[in-house]
């Protein structure tokens, strides 16, 4: 397919040539701008950009080479093609070295040059796009797009901005659902090393027996079905950031090894004796204690010290209850917004019920919750009985009180939880109600000022 807004130089001060190229490039499709010397080359490109110069070496004052090796200052991702003479082998050598994308000989053999331009403006496409993705990538990973005001969230904020710029290796500490990759995206795409590749491994997903050859590679032969070499996520890192997440689930006879790569940076793939040098930065995740694995003696203790340099600890969405409201706005409007769908709202009803769930699976069961209730939801309100169940509760759920009461099935219920939930919810609108006055939100709830006030603190409200 032929693309006319593609941008062509062609620069040589034999006119007969210039304008040759310039007809036949035309005519494939190409818009052509040309030169008859470096002089006027490097003014033309102080006002347009082009994906190829095509450029004689042999040029009056500024020659080829000169201008070569200011393009690849100036425009980095243009591609260079340098004309030159069968007796100028040597010229040619040296403008490759230079970083020219290739070489054409006079006289011109043109479907040589029409499917080498093509070469050359597809890899420039292909650069284009991918710095393109990559900057969506920043875009997409930036700390303001992990949402929280809650203080909770803030010193986690906190710790980022610090630790973003350094090469330290940070474990991040969580419960499922909490958000552990996004944060090591982040880190990743805001730090020096945002242009090298970020590759994650869920090392609890793999077999134990196929774990160490994707981390580490193999060689062929080195066991059935190793019928080529393969290099391991370690090596696909390298000059970038690996993300091993759920480090807990490692087996032992890997730790070991893993210890090794992070104190030698340097990885052998199965198979094989030859060391392969390492530029990584490792970012692990767990949702277990790895402390307490440790003390059973799962977990290598000095493993877990070099993987815990900067910790960074996210908490339970349990435990930032004033994010839920900001939480459930942000993934309705981008649920809406997926769908090609009027921007939905929340009943008041139905956000309370959101702020009073438990949240067990944490912001990921909340990303879910939102993207199943609109797709179920006709109208334009989501209302409290729009929502599952187990949140919104339903009218066959009540007591004899009118208080939701969640129903024991074969799998159980979490009762001291769900009671603290129902106390932080009840408090809150009590104080609510009484302007903050503790003695009448006391009276409100039918406690004593005192019952409330260490109801409170146990609580960690702000009362």
């Amino acid at each position: 397919m032929r693309n006319h807004l593609s941008q062509i130089l062609v620069i040589d001060d034999e006119k007969s040539n210039r304008e040759a190229l310039s007809l036949l490039l035309t005519s494939a499709g190409y818009k052509v701008d040309s030169a008859a010397t470096g002089e006027e080359a490097i003014k033309i490109l102080q006002k347009t950009s082009f994906e190829i110069i095509i450029t004689d070496l042999f040029l009056p004052g500024v020659s080829g080479i000169d201008l070569l090796k200011k393009v690849k200052i100036d425009s980095p991702f243009t591609n260079v093609i340098v004309i030159t003479g069968h007796a100028s082998a040597e010229s040619a050598v040296e403008a490759m070295k230079e970083g020219a994308f290739d070489y054409i000989t006079k006289p011109f053999n043109f479907d040589k040059l029409k499917i080498l331009v093509a070469k050359a403006m597809e890899k420039s496409r292909l650069v284009a796009e991918n710095l393109y993705l990559r900057q969506q990538l920043r875009g997409k990973y930036k700390f303001d797009n992990i949402i929280g005001h809650s203080l909770a969230m803030q010193q986690v904020f906190s710790r980022m901005e610090k630790i973003v710029q350094t090469d330290s290796t940070i474990l991040i500490l969580g419960e499922s659902g909490t958000g552990k990759e996004l944060v090591a995206k982040a880190i990743h795409f805001n730090g020096p090393r945002r242009e090298k590749p970020f590759i994650a491994i869920n090392c609890g997903a793999i077999p134990a027996e196929l774990l160490e050859s994707e981390l580490f590679g193999h060689v062929r032969g080195s066991f059935t079905g190793a019928v080529s070499d393969k290099a391991g996520k370690f090596e696909a890192a390298n000059g970038g950031t690996i993300f091993l997440d759920e480090i807990g689930t490692m087996p032992m006879h890997l730790q070991m090894k893993l210890l090794r790569v992070l104190q030698e940076q340097e990885v052998e793939r199965v198979g094989s004796s030859k060391t392969i040098k390492l530029n990584v930065r490792v970012i692990s995740a767990t949702n277990s204690n790895l402390e307490g694995e440790v003390k059973k003696g799962h977990f290598r203790e000095d493993l877990f010290y070099r993987l815990n340099v900067i910790p960074v600890l996210l908490p339970p969405l349990r435990e930032r209850r004033e994010d839920i409201a900001l939480l459930a706005r942000h993934f309705l409007q981008q649920t809406c917004t997926a769908m090609d769908r009027p921007l939905m709202s929340l009943s008041p009803e139905a956000m309370r019920a959101l702020e009073t769930y438990a949240w067990p699976g944490n912001v990921r069961e909340m990303e879910n919750v939102i993207e199943r209730t609109v797709t179920l939801t006709d109208g334009e309100v989501i209302q409290r009985s729009d929502l599952p169940t187990d949140i919104g509760g339903n009218d066959d759920a009540e007591g004899p009180l009118g208080v939701f009461c969640p129903r024991v099935g074969e799998e159980g219920v979490n009762m001291p939880r769900i009671i603290e939930e129902m106390e932080r919810c009840m408090i809150s609108d009590a104080l609510q109600v009484a302007d903050g006055v503790k003695a009448r939100a006391a009276s409100l709830l039918g406690i004593n000022r005192t019952t409330l006030v260490e109801k409170i603190k146990r609580l960690g409200l702000n009362g």
